[in-house]
């Protein structure tokens, strides 16, 4: 397939972990499979799980502050239970849970309605499923040895099923189903593979099915050989994946709801995070928990309309734009404009006395600071033969310094052009 253009575009996408979890504040799933709370009182909040203040269109008028291009909703995490009011099984919200209700398609309405792109996140993996425990990985993890002794994920007596295998596997198409017929996704977000192969899992089959119902369906790499972008998460990579990518960030450090939790990125810290990522050729997919009721508290509230307020001053140097620089060029992210004419250097600390950038054979035409206006001066010194001098840029007054994070716009007389080599030895 190849790779729908408003993503690479959309350069901000709004990750949502919305479920049962936020009731008493645990880790989502993981918090029963890994023994840190008991399978029943995990379960047990089914009964606490209201939605009664869920309002997607604030999250959508929310998101679009933030500048987003998409937004991912969890429809159903490795418990099982479903958002919506799935024909598969009897585990979702609408017949279990006070909410009573399909939260999918209020959210993918109220999105469209914003003009951002609608994702849903899936897990391969169902650890309440009575099939799902019947075919163990071949290989265990290396980093988790023990993950395929957990009860939630083996077999108990170690002995493969393949008959309950398939059924699961008929159980998962079914529901990834659903949401392709009844939601048509833009983006599908898998999550679980871990725990099978490619051939256990039959992914071949699936996205067959997905692409049936949706050819323009984007799929994340989690849906392995048939994955359109790779998801690194909780951490800028040094070196950008091949191909379109995606970072996963948690706003604090959990994914859904946690009471206990107040260790919240500032909105300088999230700048930087979405800069260092967008100049590298990805897009950041930043993730808020809301509580059980529905409500973004106001901690996640306020990074979002932070880092929105950001790139509102700066949106020439996001929207449109590729990867800029390569490390070394320049102290910092930078972005290039689509006609390669613009370029745009991020300052993270206010710039004292002059900006330099190595390495730049194309003419510079003016410098100004984005979102002031303010012309820059600028020069080149030095430089022999094919190696080009040093542009130094005169830093900016103290008004044109963003709290945040400065950028300078570079206009270039002629398509960007860099020098690769070393110079005579």
């Amino acid at each position: 397939m190849v790779m729908q253009p408003w993503f690479p575009d959309a350069k901000l996408g709004i990750f949502v972990h919305y479920g049962i979890y936020a009731v008493d504040g645990v880790p989502e799933s993981w918090s029963f499979y890994l023994g840190q709370v008991p399978h029943a009182r995990y379960m047990k909040q089914l009964d606490g799980f209201t939605a009664s203040r869920y309002d997607p269109v604030a999250w959508a008028d929310l998101f679009a502050r933030a500048g987003a291009g998409y937004v991912v909703l969890t429809a159903r995490h490795h418990d099982g239970v479903a958002l919506w009011d799935t024909a598969q099984g009897d585990l979702n919200v609408v017949r279990h849970t006070p909410a009573g209700r399909d939260l999918v398609a209020p959210y993918i309405d109220a999105l469209r309605a914003r003009g951002l792109k609608a994702g849903l996140y899936y897990s391969h993996s169902d650890w309440n499923h009575p099939d799902y425990a019947s075919v163990l990985h071949p290989e265990p993890p290396r980093h988790d040895p023990g993950i395929n002794a957990n009860p939630f994920s083996a077999p108990s007596d170690g002995v493969e099923d393949p008959a309950a295998w398939r059924r699961f596997l008929d159980y998962r198409d079914a529901q990834v189903g659903e949401l392709v017929d009844r939601f048509a996704p833009d983006l599908l977000w898998f999550d679980g593979e871990w725990e099978r192969t490619e051939e256990q899992w039959r992914t071949d089959a699936l996205a067959a099915r997905i692409h049936a119902g949706n050819p323009d369906t984007v799929l994340n790499a989690r849906m392995l050989s048939h994955g359109d972008y790779a998801t690194p998460e909780q951490g800028v990579p040094l070196r950008a994946p091949d191909g379109p990518w995606e970072l996963c960030l948690t706003v604090n450090d959990s994914w859904g709801f946690q009471h206990t939790d107040h260790h919240h990125k500032s909105v300088r810290q999230l700048v930087r995070y979405f800069t260092e990522t967008i100049g590298m050729g990805g897009n950041l997919l930043l993730n808020v928990g809301p509580r059980e009721d529905g409500t973004i508290t106001p901690e996640q509230t306020a990074r979002l309309e932070g880092l929105g307020a950001w790139i509102g001053r700066h949106k020439e140097a996001v929207y449109g734009t590729v990867a800029g620089l390569p490390p070394g060029y320049h102290y910092g992210p930078s972005t290039l404009s689509g006609d390669r004419r613009t370029l745009y250097l991020v300052c993270f600390d206010p710039p004292r006395e002059t900006v330099a950038v190595r390495g730049l054979r194309t003419p510079v035409k003016r410098v100004t600071a984005l979102g002031t206006g303010t012309e820059l001066a600028h020069r080149v010194v030095g430089g022999l033969h094919e190696v080009p001098g040093v542009l130094w840029i005169d830093a900016p007054p103290a008004s044109d310094v963003d709290d945040e994070a400065t950028v300078l716009a570079l206009e270039l007389d002629g398509e960007l052009d860099l020098y690769e080599g070393t110079g005579r030895v």
